[in-house]
């Protein structure tokens, strides 16, 4: 299992640990991910990602995971995303016709 957040992509990043002597040796910086279980309004049920505590907090701000998914960029999403993201938009666009 990668170490990539499913929602922002959001992955390991690198830098240095620095000493008192200023030495630099090469270190990882990981991402901080949960899996969480993540309800879907349109459709009506819940997804278990792995998420990042940021994107967390992105998701309350957006008002869930809906509005967030819809507008995210394909390319940040991973595979399992991107299939809930285009059930989301067709289930609105399902809705936005029945009305």
């Amino acid at each position: 299992m990668s170490r990539r957040c499913e929602l922002t992509g959001i992955g390991p990043m690198v830098g240095h640990s620095v000493s008192h002597s200023n030495v630099k040796t090469k270190r990882r910086f990981l991402p901080s991910l949960k899996t969480v279980k993540v309800a879907s309004e349109a459709l009506g049920q819940t997804f278990s990602l792995r998420i990042s505590n940021a994107a967390l907090r992105t998701l309350d701000f957006k008002g869930g995971l809906d509005p967030f998914i819809v507008k995210a960029k394909d390319e940040q999403l991973s595979l399992a995303a991107q299939r809930i993201k285009r059930q989301v938009k067709a289930r609105i666009a399902e809705r936005a016709a029945a009305a």
